[in-house]
């Protein structure tokens, strides 16, 4: 580290889109000075290390949408790096299934829609669903060739290097403390020292509100919380699922409900499920904090949101806590699947956004400032999009900075 060194950029969050829009500015800026701060002692530690692994086709978004495009080219620019770099990955395919006749004609619009979207599905019955998922029953099925699974753990590591390769400071273990605004520079106070940058990014995931309120900008959103627990499938059951099977999601949540997902080291997770977290970083069903707890529950645009949902968020609570509860949700795609077969595996929190309406928001939103740029929802599949995401970041750092 350099005494009263200025940074050109400082990227805040150690995540797949801070090391992605990282790696962005310094492909444009490459004798630029920049410095990734990071509060965990590893990357990925959050959002990015906690999914599924589920590289997406984007089959869900509609054609010409932001998201339908930063799916299609992040999830090449994926393919491309996890090929040049050896990181494990899968294109195992994913089945969609309609449970009742009455979700034939909502898994037909989704079959047209990825036909709009240049993907090569195709609806499947019965018998052709046994070829790919012989154990998976349904009245329909959308077959999705180009959906698989990769580790997006040693992605954001593959990333990391990478930018400690081309010269960038990564520092882990770093907590942004406080900062504000001097005449050319952020004087911002962390944990290990001050840090100066002419320009910072704001890539907080579950915090970025937070930190976009402290710059002074009024964000109109709230990250509301909500924990995805995941079980896995003992060995002997792992046999029941080859691939991804998910069921047709209900178009009034931005979750796609409970699926199964086979992972790149041969685990068969299944999850998950979405209940209200009572702390930003809670992992636990027992973790809790007052401040979290307070900020959402005092929050108007939470209430809402969750009050004409309240049966299906209490339904997810009862899973949540009952285990012969998950597993019938499970044996709706894969009746073969018992409730012995599963064991409790990792969960993670979903940062989701909502405004003072109680609308999810579902697409992209940034802030600005004078030195600043908050990306303040980054939503699903940001994972899989992330490379091209870091790009669209960094095409708004430019508007603003140079």
């Amino acid at each position: 580290m350099v005494a009263n060194r200025v940074y050109d950029f400082a990227v805040i969050g150690g995540g797949l889109v801070g090391l992605a829009t990282a790696r962005a500015l310094l492909a444009r800026h490459p004798e630029a000075a920049l410095i990734l701060l990071e509060k965990e002692s590893e990357v990925a530690s959050h959002q990015s290390g906690r999914n599924s692994g589920v590289l997406h086709s984007g089959i869900y978004y509609k054609r010409g949408s932001l998201k339908a495009k930063l799916t299609a080219q992040g999830r090449q620019a994926m393919l491309d790096l996890c090929r040049e770099h050896a990181i494990p990955y899968q294109l195992c395919g994913k089945v969609i299934l309609a449970k009742k006749e009455r979700e034939i004609s909502p898994l037909e619009q989704l079959y047209q829609q990825g036909l709009d979207n240049s993907l090569e599905v195709s609806l499947i019955d019965q018998d052709q669903l046994k070829e790919v998922e012989p154990y998976a029953r349904a009245s329909g099925a959308l077959w999705v060739p180009q959906a698989g699974i990769v580790d997006f753990r040693q992605v954001a590591q593959c990333l990391a290097d990478d930018l400690q390769g081309h010269g960038a400071e990564l520092r882990l273990g770093t907590r942004l403390m406080d900062f504000e605004d001097k005449k050319n520079a952020i004087l911002m106070q962390t944990s290990r020292g001050d840090v100066r940058a002419r320009f910072a990014v704001n890539c907080a995931g579950l915090f970025s509100d937070r930190l976009t309120r402290q710059s002074g900008i009024d964000p109109e959103l709230r990250i509301v919380p909500f924990r995805g627990e995941y079980f896995r499938f003992r060995p002997g059951a792992q046999r029941l699922v080859r691939g991804l099977i998910y069921p047709l999601a209900d178009p009034r949540f931005p979750f796609l409900g409970v699926h199964l997902t086979r992972t790149t080291d041969g685990e068969v997770l299944a999850g998950p499920n979405a209940v209200f977290s009572f702390k930003r970083e809670g992992y636990q069903k027992l973790d809790f904090s007052i401040g979290d707890t307070f900020e959402s529950l005092s929050y108007i645009g939470f209430w809402r949101l969750v009050l004409p949902h309240l049966n299906s968020g209490l339904g997810e609570m009862f899973r949540s806590w009952n285990v012969g509860a998950f597993a019938r949700a499970l044996q709706d795609m894969v009746p073969e699947i018992e409730v012995s077969d599963l064991e409790p595996a990792r969960a993670g929190v979903r940062a989701q956004a909502v405004d003072k309406n109680g609308k999810l928001v579902e697409d992209f939103r940034f802030a600005r400032g004078e030195r600043w740029l908050h990306v303040l929802n980054a939503p699903s599949p940001a994972a899989t999009a992330s490379l091209a995401v870091g790009e669209h970041v960094a095409d708004k750092v430019e508007e603003l900075y140079v």
